[in-house]
């Protein structure tokens, strides 16, 4: 069932009823935690390494400006096309426009986050062009018409059964849900479209300011055949996700595997510096490096500058005990977890992610999960305050805060709202406790029970321990 269209505490109500997400999150975390902490261990004190990679962000995002002229001045040495864009239309215009001049017929595109969040795939496709996702998690969703589930492993949220339904209806007849079969169909269809594509398109995880390259990372082939078959490789790039030189590179890849996939390191890091030369034997005719604004750079200079440290890990994911819950669908933005809720009302405002700032139990574990350091449980409760700042919260929480912190300010109407309370909610406690709560209580006792009321309050009993002391 697609979800984006329903509302944020409707999206989150069709996931905790599919038993088959809620099971594969947990697995899916178990394993990732797990991973993490044992390839961490070889690295001596983590948060050494932390600190490192935190500092190679900050550095670069507080001198955004420079390093992007720098890779751009690089980017053009090499051969390469650069095109700055400020929105997510003018993003999509440009490759649209490349992609008629030269008469496209055949898209192939390398897993990027940055591309579905400017939907260039439905830019494209009213085009007439054929756009095929070709990391596999990405192509299955395509296929099912949604968006990722999770930042590293996009199909998370669907089973064997479900992929081998989608492939049937490419293969046109019914594949069993047999994994290693579905992998070989998918690599047989794939490479056939390879070999048609006009143009390659692929994300960036990080581009080097000094030399002008490109690093992509991926655990499947499909990055270097989307950027050396077709005749045209564009690269579509979120403009912080720049590094200033390989040395800092370094230490960036180091921690990136490990905290999306407890991998020591991904299976390929392709390196890419300009289109073919004389000599070579593959490559792109042409390169064309587009850098995205959409909304980055309201954040540069404001105090939720460092979520632009992000280097798309998904390790807040991993460990958030939200996500695990309601999965990614749920956010209803292409960056759902921590991460989401933090950049999505970032890039683009309240009006519409007014909800995601209050999806977090803000424990704090995704702050300590990140590699990069960012503060995410702190942006979340800066994001909420705005949102009050703002008077977006509903007039009637206004109203019983400003009541709440008037009654708590005088002791005696504080006591006397304490035994009130619990006097409403003995009425609804049954034997196991308050397991459908008035008003807003509802809402949590759906998922679980609220405790009932102790039968002596806190106050109540250190009362009758002081009387006692005073009668000795």
């Amino acid at each position: 069932m697609k979800t984006s269209n329903l509302p944020f505490h409707e999206r989150v109500d069709v996931a905790f009823k599919d038993d088959f997400l809620q099971e594969s999150l947990k697995k899916a975390q178990e394993k990732f935690i797990t991973g993490k902490a044992n390839t961490y261990k070889p690295l001596g004190d983590p948060e050494v390494w932390r600190k490192r990679a935190e500092e190679v962000r900050r550095h670069t995002i507080d001198n955004l400006d420079y390093y992007l002229d720098m890779l751009a001045t690089n980017i053009e040495k090499r051969g390469g096309k650069v095109y700055f864009a400020k929105t997510a239309d003018e993003a999509s215009r440009y490759v649209t426009d490349l992609a008629q001049s030269k008469e496209v017929k055949t898209v192939v595109k390398s897993k990027s986050m940055i591309s579905e969040e400017i939907h260039l795939n439905h830019a494209l496709e009213k085009l007439g062009v054929d756009v095929i996702e070709t990391d596999l998690g990405e192509y299955i969703i395509q296929l099912a018409g949604e968006t990722p589930s999770h930042i590293i492993v996009p199909a998370i949220h669907k089973n064997k059964k479900q992929i081998a339904e989608l492939l049937s209806k490419v293969a046109g007849r019914e594949l069993p849900d047999d994994p290693p079969g579905l992998y070989q169909f998918a690599r047989k269809v794939l490479r056939e479209k390879f070999l048609q594509a006009d143009l390659g398109i692929s994300g960036c995880n990080f581009a080097v300011a000094e030399t002008g390259s490109l690093l992509l990372v991926t655990n499947e082939g499909n990055g270097r055949f989307t950027t050396t078959f077709p005749e045209t490789h564009v690269v579509m790039m979120g403009m912080e996700r720049i590094v200033p030189r390989w040395k800092d590179l370094d230490t960036l890849i180091t921690l990136l595997p490990r905290a999306a996939t407890g991998q020591k390191i991904t299976t390929y890091l392709t390196a890419i510096s300009g289109p073919r030369r004389d000599g070579d034997v593959d490559g792109p005719e042409e390169l064309h490096f587009v850098i995205v604004d959409n909304g980055r750079l309201n954040a540069v200079g404001s105090k939720f500058q460092e979520i632009l440290h992000c280097i798309r890990c998904g390790a807040c994911l991993n460990i958030c005990p939200v996500y695990r819950h309601i999965g990614g669908h749920a956010y209803g933005s292409v960056y759902s977890g921590p991460i989401g809720a933090v950049l999505t009302p970032v890039l683009r405002g309240f009006d519409e992610w007014a909800e995601l700032p209050y999806a977090s139990s803000l424990c704090g574990a995704c702050t300590d999960a990140c590699p990069v350091r960012i503060p995410l449980h702190e942006m979340l409760v800066d994001l909420r305050n705005d949102q009050i700042l703002e008077k977006r919260s509903p007039t009637t929480e206004r109203i019983a805060f400003k009541m709440f912190g008037k009654m708590t300010a005088t002791p005696r109407f504080y006591a006397t709202g304490l035994k009130a309370g619990k006097t409403v909610l003995n009425l609804f406690a049954g034997r196991e406790g308050v397991e459908s709560g008035p008003g807003k209580l509802k809402n949590w006792t759906k998922e679980r029970t609220f405790p009932s009321p102790a039968p002596q309050s806190f106050r109540d009993w250190w009362k009758s321990g002081k009387k006692n002391n005073e009668k000795k």
